[in-house]
């Protein structure tokens, strides 16, 4: 019996993680490659009509722009999001509109494996500075630093991420 309940919490837990990558995967896939050779230039009608479009379909994310070390995305939450911790990723957030608490540094309590190497998700940040962000503020996020949305019910921002490279 033991056994059939840890099959059953493996299976379950598989089922959910791999419908969490599947979707985050579809809001970030299909993003315009970023160009080597010239600028691009995103309106802010444009970043406006991606927060639309998240809001109308119930996503969190929508990739801007794909540059394979980096990408430039608007985000919309409006709840409580996973606390997570990058070990290679550095992000840049531009609050565009609503308020928010967000959490961040301390440490990540019950971390489980995320999707990269030194990745971590978690349920709460022990320990952490939590402070409200609105429209205006920029918070910058390094590696290795937990940080997540604590509370909001309408929050838009621009994530911009930028992956170290081997030589840093």
């Amino acid at each position: 019996m033991m056994i059939q309940k840890r099959l059953l919490l493996g299976l379950t837990l598989f089922l959910i993680t791999s419908f969490i990558s599947t979707t985050v995967h579809a809001q970030t896939a299909n993003a315009p490659p970023a160009p080597t050779d010239r600028a691009v230039d995103i309106s802010f009608s444009e970043i406006l009509e991606a927060a639309s479009q998240l809001r109308g379909n119930g996503l969190a994310t929508k990739r801007l722009l794909e540059g394979g070390i980096f990408s430039v995305n608007v985000r919309h939450i409006q709840a409580a999001e996973t606390i997570l911790q990058h070990g290679r990723i550095t992000e840049v957030w531009v609050i565009r509109e609503g308020v928010g608490v967000v959490v961040t540094g301390g440490t990540l309590v019950g971390a489980q494996a995320g999707a990269g190497p030194g990745d971590f998700r978690g349920g709460v940040i022990e320990g952490g500075h939590e402070r409200i962000i609105r429209a205006g503020d920029l918070v910058f996020i390094p590696p290795g630093v937990p940080h997540g949305i604590k509370e909001t019910e309408s929050i838009v921002y621009l994530n911009i991420r930028f992956e170290l490279r081997e030589s840093d």
